[in-house]
């Protein structure tokens, strides 16, 4: 946008597009949030409000303590009912806060958007009172009577994924009491800390040669050619980090302590059982993961940097130089409507049913792209609720980088638009799956881009830049993990201090780039920035749990297993409805074995083979 978003995008006119910064880049997408709702006062918002509080209290009313009895039941008065009226819920309270999500992040720096996205998720957590007995008693139901009411009844038994899965958290549940008082807290503690990280974050400016610029737009810096304007941007973000540290020691601090409560209370052995947990996945696996991209530390990122180094013509990278463009590096900007056909190409060369859907996203405007003041950095893809659609949001600079997350993004779009069909209750995919479609999606745009690349010099340019971004999906994401790792573990002492943080950071950051980045002053502050850390603790194996298995999985795609495609698309459609071992066992995979994860990191290697073969040719 030519001025600052201060308004939520579904109150613009029609045309959703904005012109960039840069001419180059041409007209950018800003998503339509009215296919949510017409606006935030609008009549239909106000409408779903009411709704949903008269039908909350009216389900409570009506199976609160009954839940038993309706097991033995089928038909109005049965489980199968119940679980019905439960999802059309779920439903709507998603739509309503994801409209409110959305709207927010469209501009962070509104203070209307932050009234209004505070009152809604205050309303939503009352709401939610209402509903949470439901999974609490039916975990109460012994298993022989569940399993009975499951066969006898159609309709209950078509949630039996969500049941099995629901059933594994009960180990950990408390009493109604304390659960209710948990989630009422949570506005007050959790929310309110991660609602504080992104207000500040919006609001943080960094001086340049007297300009002040976002953190998106100086982040973006790093990737300059020049190695001064590289420098003068590490030197902003570390100055601007260093004079809010004492705020994101704060956060990180609290949400730390408040994470370690109710782990205690829940009965968590181990600091990150919660999130694999959450995303049903065995410790054992994720230690194995761990483990083997730490043994592979010097293969991969040590190695490829110390070329890297080389190529650059220095003995030694500084830590702002780590993403610095090869020489090789085509200068031009890449434009939105080159990059919606790059991706697009790529994902109709695999499946067209694929590029339909990603289609969508541009044709019906569920893409926001521009950089503005105010708008959540990074990019995401938001799910909504299956009776809408997702959105996703990008922040477009025209670098290769930039496509490379378009089609990520687009990615994730797919799959929650293929799970969409599970419904309200099981089309949330576990975050180590969730990761596959994206990573997917990426790999096929850059080996179609490859293939049509015949210069040795553009050719080494673009694999050097997907070996960095594997590194940073791989090697930096399970550096990042080690990092919560070592700061939870350390909070549970005491409070931290801002530079105890920092030396807990340098600690796994030396270990993982290798003695080819120097890591000068300044850099300790980084750590603070990253907003996995406080959105959803030990998410960012994920990560690299993905880009694994995605490396796995397309080598067996290249060797032209039968049926590929449709199997493919039946991973992305099963939702949350399978485990990891049971929707891999089609490709010939497993997770549990140690030598799935070698055989991901083989591919990373094995570029780097590429590279090294090509520079010495």
């Amino acid at each position: 946008m030519i001025k600052p978003a201060t308004s939520n995008p579904a109150l613009q006119a029609p045309a959703q597009h904005a012109a960039a910064a840069d001419p180059a880049l041409g007209l950018l997408p800003v998503w339509k949030l009215s296919d949510l709702y017409p606006a935030k006062d609008s009549p239909a918002f106000t409408a779903d409000m009411e709704k949903a509080t008269r039908l909350s209290s009216a389900f409570e009313a009506k199976w609160k303590g009954r839940l038993a009895e309706a097991a033995a039941k089928t038909g109005p008065d049965g489980l199968g009912q119940a679980l019905a009226e439960y999802e059309e819920l779920e439903d709507l309270l998603g739509r309503i806060g994801s409209f409110a999500g959305l709207t927010y992040f469209s501009d962070t720096s509104s203070p209307a958007n932050g009234k209004f996205f505070g009152d809604v998720q205050s309303k939503l957590t009352d709401l939610s009172a209402h509903l949470l007995f439901f999974a609490l008693e039916l975990n109460r139901i012994d298993d022989a009577t569940m399993d009975a009411a499951l066969d006898r009844d159609p309709q209950a038994g078509h949630y039996r994924p969500w049941i099995l899965d629901l059933r594994k958290d009960k180990p950990y549940q408390l009493d109604d009491r304390l659960e209710q008082l948990f989630l009422e807290k949570s506005m007050t503690s959790a929310a309110a800390f991660n609602r504080l990280f992104d207000e500040t974050m919006a609001e943080l400016r960094f001086e340049i040669d007297g300009e002040k610029l976002p953190l998106e737009l100086t982040l973006n810096m790093l990737q300059e050619r020049d190695e001064p304007v590289r420098r003068k941007a590490a030197e902003a973000l570390s100055k601007t980090f260093q004079q809010n540290i004492r705020v994101f020691t704060l956060i990180t601090n609290t949400l730390a302590k408040d994470k370690e409560i109710s782990d205690r209370w829940r009965g968590f052995d181990d600091i990150a059982d919660s999130r694999h947990l959450a995303n049903r996945v065995e410790r054992e696996v994720v230690d194995a993961l761990a483990a083997a991209v730490r043994d592979a530390y010097p293969r991969l990122s040590h190695r490829y940097y110390t070329m890297k180094a080389k190529w650059l013509g220095m003995e030694q990278m500084n830590f702002w130089d780590r993403n610095a463009p090869l020489p090789e590096t085509p200068n031009a900007l890449i434009s939105w409507s080159d990059a919606r056909d790059t991706v697009l190409s790529a994902y109709d060369g695999f499946a067209p049913e694929m590029a339909d859907i990603a289609r969508r996203f541009f044709d019906e405007e569920w893409i926001d792209a521009p950089v503005r003041p105010g708008k959540a950095p990074g990019a995401f893809a938001h799910p909504t609720v299956p009776s809408a659609h997702p959105y996703v949001l990008v922040n477009y600079m025209g670098k290769p980088r930039d496509v490379m997350t378009l089609a990520h993004e687009l990615g994730h779009g797919v799959h929650q638009v293929l799970a969409g069909g599970q419904g309200a209750l099981m089309s949330q995919t576990p975050l180590t799956l969730a990761e596959t479609a994206s990573v997917f999606g990426e790999m096929l745009t850059f080996r179609a881009l490859l293939d049509k690349t015949k210069d040795k010099r553009e050719r080494k340019a673009m694999l050097a830049q997907k070996v960095e971004d594997m590194i940073n999906t791989v090697v930096r994401q399970i550096a990042f993990y080690e990092f919560e790792r070592k700061l939870h573990t350390a909070r549970q002492e005491g409070e931290l201090t801002s530079e105890q943080i920092g030396e807990l950071w340098l600690s796994v950051q030396a270990e993982s780039l290798g003695p080819s980045i120097r890591i000068s002053e300044g850099y300790e502050t980084w750590w603070a920035y990253i907003p996995h850390f406080i959105h959803s603790p030990f998410y960012v194996y994920a990560y690299a749990f993905g880009d694994c298995l995605v490396n796995s999985l397309y080598a067996v795609y290249q060797n032209a297993a039968p049926g590929f495609q449709d199997k493919y698309f039946e991973l992305l459609k099963a939702g949350g409805t399978k485990h990891h071992s049971e929707l891999l066992k089609p490709f010939g995979l497993d997770a549990t074995d140690p030598a799935f994860w070698s055989k991901g990191l083989s591919m990373i290697e094995s570029l780097i083979d590429e590279l090294e073969a090509l520079d010495k040719a």
